[in-house]
């Protein structure tokens, strides 16, 4: 099992047990490694600076206790953005509707990246995706190398508040 998951298997409790949801955990770098934590609310919100400094101090007594990563490193805690990574499962039901970009580990059709409408999830954990020639596919969740969603107009106005009057 690499660090990362490792890693992730540590701190997903204390994480939940704050109310809130790993997104992706990421060991960057070898000597003096960052170690990156994206992670939201468990009802999808995003969070503020305040929940980054509650995560980071709850996950350094974790790290400090299990040590995982022997050398000295850096403990970054963010929210995943408007354009984040899609790492589960249930982020491309979530965001079903919405522009991506979908790299794969494995090639479907003779291809490893694809760019389009995300359509959701399918039978036995099949991403859905509708390219700009309107060509449909069935990607396997377990050959996603990475996703992310695309910045577009209609992401950013979904992501904000309406504004009342």
């Amino acid at each position: 099992m690499d660090l990362a998951k490792r890693i992730e298997g540590m701190i997903a409790p204390t994480i939940k047990d704050l109310g809130f949801e790993i997104v992706r955990v990421m060991v960057v770098g070898s000597h003096s490694p960052r170690l990156q934590i994206m992670a939201e609310r468990r009802d999808g919100t995003g969070i503020d600076v305040e929940d980054c400094a509650t995560i980071s101090r709850a996950i350094s007594a974790v790290m400090d206790v299990e040590d995982p990563i022997k050398d000295a490193f850096t403990l970054e805690v963010s929210s995943p953005g408007i354009d984040r990574p899609l790492t589960r499962v249930k982020d491309f039901a979530t965001w079903a509707g919405f522009d991506a970009r979908v790299e794969m580990a494995v090639a479907v059709e003779g291809r490893r990246r694809f760019t389009g409408r995300l359509l959701g999830v399918g039978e036995n954990e099949q991403i859905l995706i509708e390219d700009e020639e309107g060509q449909k596919f069935a990607l396997p969740f377990a050959d996603l190398q990475r996703a992310k969603l695309l910045l577009t107009d209609e992401l950013i106005a979904a992501a904000t508040p309406e504004q009342t009057q």
